[in-house]
């Protein structure tokens, strides 16, 4: 029995599973997406750590992006999943407000952290006499603390405008997260100015960068084919196809829903996508990026036997 209780202030998340098999189904399937998520990110986290050949700027980011993806995805599912099982939908305006800023904070911070890591294999690729200069470890920190730093502002914008609005006295958000553009159809304002806002942060987090990053593999595609070595051509090539599938499925699904304009959309397209860069992506990262990565493995292999021969 679903309880729909609330006060004046709380909102009603819908959720994505339907009360079906198929929602069951769906449930069970994003329990398991959540669980080989949190395994895969912090295996590799551990890893990075652990394993001192890892200890590279590359990897440094590599660890963050595990990190963002760790705390994104568990800022997302357990609610939903609570919601589903106790059949409690509401969330009041301090925990929709406390996702809201976790969600853009961390969906930001990756955004930028992958620019960086782009940048990182163009200048490892193109520039590989200059790559100990100018991806050092002091810039390296450099780019981490500004990704954080540049989410954190632009989702406490947004999410202060987003709690500040006058609300309708429907208080349903046709959603299963606190998504800003959701809660936006239940204001009793015209919201066209803070939506341009939206549009220009959604340029220099997404289009921006990803523009950025399209250009830089063209250069790096460039410098492959004019690699004399089979073999460093085709480590090359797996280190960077993976690197742009990420990007595609991060990207492309979060720029379309936030730039679609909002009379052209629906809830059931806005969930679907959703699901791609908030449950999908933080549980592919990881396995691409160990499964297709030669060091990766390399170094699970050293720490796995490093701890058996410690029990031993």
């Amino acid at each position: 029995m679903e309880n729909y209780t609330q006060t004046s202030t709380d909102f009603i998340l819908l959720g994505l599973f339907p009360p079906t098999r198929i929602g069951l189904f769906l449930f069970i399937v994003v329990i398991l997406i959540f669980l080989i998520a949190l395994f895969g990110n912090l295996s590799m986290i551990l890893l990075i750590f652990l394993d001192t050949h890892l200890h590279t700027p590359m990897y440094l980011l590599l660890s963050q992006l595990s990190l963002i993806d760790l705390n994104y995805i568990s800022t997302i599912v357990p609610k939903m999943v609570s919601n589903f099982v106790f059949g409690n939908k509401t969330i009041s305006i301090i925990g929709c407000g406390l996702q809201s800023f976790l969600f853009l904070t961390l969906g930001g911070a990756e955004a930028l952290l992958l620019i960086c890591m782009a940048y990182d294999r163009y200048v490892a690729i193109c520039f590989p006499l200059h790559y100990s200069i100018r991806m050092n470890k002091r810039v390296c920190v450099l780019m981490i603390t500004g990704s954080w730093l540049m989410g954190s502002v632009n989702s406490c914008a947004h999410t202060v405008y987003a709690l500040h609005i006058p609300y309708c006295q429907s208080r349903t958000i046709n959603h299963f997260f606190c998504d800003v553009p959701a809660m936006l159809t239940l204001a009793c304002m015209d919201t066209w100015a803070y939506e341009y806002t939206v549009f220009v942060s959604t340029t220099l987090f997404l289009v921006f960068p990803f523009i950025c990053i399209a250009s830089s593999y063209g250069r790096v595609l460039l410098a492959i084919c004019h690699m004399r070595s089979t073999e460093g051509r085709k480590k090359t090539y797996s280190t960077c196809s993976t690197h742009l599938t990420v990007v595609t499925l991060y990207y492309v699904p979060f720029a379309y829903t936030y730039l679609h304009p909002r009379s052209f959309r629906s809830p059931t397209e806005d969930k679907v996508l959703a699901v791609f860069y908030t449950i999908l992506t933080p549980m592919l990262n990881p396995i691409i990026y160990s499964l297709r990565n030669k060091e990766v493995i390399g170094a699970l292999r050293r720490v796995t036997q490093r701890l058996c021969f410690v029990k031993i």
